[in-house]
């Protein structure tokens, strides 16, 4: 029996750290592991310029999600346009996440939860609960929520919720 594929897959494309970044990214979540890499050969060299031999993709998952890293040279770079969001349940997570992700990471370009891992890849670290209290029926209460969370680079959580409780 095949296995079903995921209707979609992430490919991020990295310049030439696709085995770097996979084992990093694999490292920090519990739930992961790397599949299938493909290598260039001569064909193509003309249009990829890759030496024969390198790597040229590797599937890997991430907590169930499927990804495929890519390296395709320097002609792209990340944006914070896209971003993968990480849903936590406790500030313990909250704290375990942005240490592992922020490391060698662009500080500058870390706010309301957002970050940007040593790749260019942007994060954003946030409790689970956070779209409930910015989109609560009160604007009072969303307008104290968002206050407190423009303040932050890393979420606190106990923060939020007294901000959320007024």
């Amino acid at each position: 029996m095949k296995n079903k594929l995921q209707k979609i897959t992430t490919n991020l494309w990295f310049d030439t750290q696709a085995e770097e970044a996979t084992r990093f990214y694999t490292s920090i979540f519990e739930n992961s592991k790397v599949g299938r890499i493909t290598y260039y050969g001569n064909v193509g060299k003309d249009i990829h310029g890759m030496s024969e031999g390198k790597v040229m993709t590797i599937e890997f998952k991430l907590e169930g999600q499927s990804f495929v890293a890519l390296n395709g040279g320097p002609q792209f770079k990340f944006t914070e346009a896209i971003s993968f969001i990480i849903h936590c349940e406790s500030q313990e997570d909250v704290d375990y996440y942005w240490e592992k992700l922020s490391q060698g990471g662009d500080e500058n370009a870390q706010a309301c939860g957002w970050l940007k891992d040593q790749f260019g890849v942007s994060w954003q670290i946030i409790p689970g609960n956070i779209s409930d209290m910015i989109n609560t029926s009160d604007p009072e209460t969303s307008a104290r929520v968002m206050k407190a969370l423009y303040k932050m680079k890393k979420i606190d959580i106990q923060t939020l919720n007294q901000a959320y409780s007024g």
